[in-house]
């Protein structure tokens, strides 16, 4: 179907943690076709997860498509590339359009929207459903091409040595200890949040009954949540919100001892650097852990029950009530089981 050297586009245009689960389709490409030409599609705040990776050859930043003008720039510049395969995981029309304007002759893409005609080579999935893990659910797309993937997939996250340096930097001026943990209260309104008095008094009890440093850390938008966690504190921790870039961020957690965090994506960058995470989820099908839980096998889940909470008894999950279920002394616990 493709060409031994053929030159592929991977396109995941939406966030941080939707990039890293998307990631194990390179190394599954690559495997079948080790001349291939990859590149990623994505947007311009999560290059860092891409940059260095093995696997990547190229990069393209995807902007909004806000008038017929940037449609018509951006397909002359696909078109330019002369891709021989486009893989869509996060289909979105505009783009989809895009791909067929620009003679790309194969483009793989789900079967179940009304821009699907634009594909042709089609996956009929139903990811609402989350029968499996979004790693699965992107491999898959890899079945028009002849391949079935191996499970799990391979995660890489590329750390570079400045990176490092600078983080340390940091730590030291910070004054945290060499041993830490990160708790990282937001999800960037993607789950239902474990609430900032619960992070602050695993903080506290961290502090007092374990020799590690606690970091707090959030991206762009979360400050007011870092803050409220710091205030709650009797001893405010070290933090770093929207001041890290992806690859600082990503230095920081692999060096340290456990990534605490609602469902978010740098709960996956810690996976894929081999940390050990915990993670909270609520009764929500479509943030289930089934399918967007953290990819390794170091971790631990708490996930609420809606049938115990007095305000959801059992219905659709209404609020962050759910999430009370999950105590401060459950996940200090799983911590000391961890790291101890």
């Amino acid at each position: 179907m493709l060409r031994e050297n053929p030159n592929i586009l991977v396109i995941r245009t939406d966030r941080i943690g939707d990039v890293m689960l998307t990631l194990p389709l390179l190394p599954a490409l690559k495997d079948c076709f080790p001349e291939a030409r990859l590149t990623m599609m994505i947007r311009p705040y999560t290059r860092g997860l891409v940059d260095g990776h093995s696997c990547v050859d190229g990069v393209i930043e995807y902007s909004t498509i806000d008038s017929f003008g940037k449609f018509l720039e951006f397909v002359r510049q696909l078109r330019e590339k002369e891709f021989d395969a486009a893989i869509m995981p996060y289909a979105r029309p505009l783009i989809a359009i895009a791909l067929f304007a620009a003679g790309i002759p194969v483009r793989i893409g789900t079967g179940y929207r009304w821009y699907s005609l634009f594909f042709n080579r089609r996956v009929f999935e139903h990811r609402k459903d989350a029968a499996r893990h979004e790693v699965e659910y992107n491999l898959n797309l890899l079945k028009p091409l002849g391949i079935l993937p191996t499970l799990p997939g391979r995660m890489e996250l590329a750390v570079p040595a400045e990176a490092e340096r600078s983080v340390r930097q940091k730590l030291e001026a910070a004054s945290v200890k060499r041993r830490f943990i990160v708790l990282h209260p937001g999800s960037g309104g993607s789950a239902r949040d474990w609430k900032p008095q619960n992070f602050a008094a695993l903080a506290d009890m961290i502090a007092a009954k374990l020799s590690f440093g606690v970091v707090l850390t959030g991206g762009p938008g979360e400050e007011s949540i870092v803050q409220s966690v710091a205030r709650k504190t009797v001893l405010p921790p070290a933090s770093f919100v929207g001041d890290l870039s992806l690859k600082e961020l990503a230095a920081l957690i692999k060096d340290s001892a456990c990534f605490i965090s609602n469902s978010t994506g740098p709960l996956h960058m810690a996976a894929a650097l081999g940390t050990p995470v915990i993670a909270m989820y609520p009764p929500i099908k479509a943030c289930s852990p089934v399918r967007w839980g953290p990819y390794t096998d170091r971790k631990k889940i708490f996930l609420a029950d809606s049938a115990q909470c007095p305000l959801c008894q059992g219905g659709p999950c209404r609020g962050n009530d759910c999430m009370d279920q999950i105590t401060v002394e459950q996940v200090f616990q799983s911590l000391c089981e961890t790291i101890l």
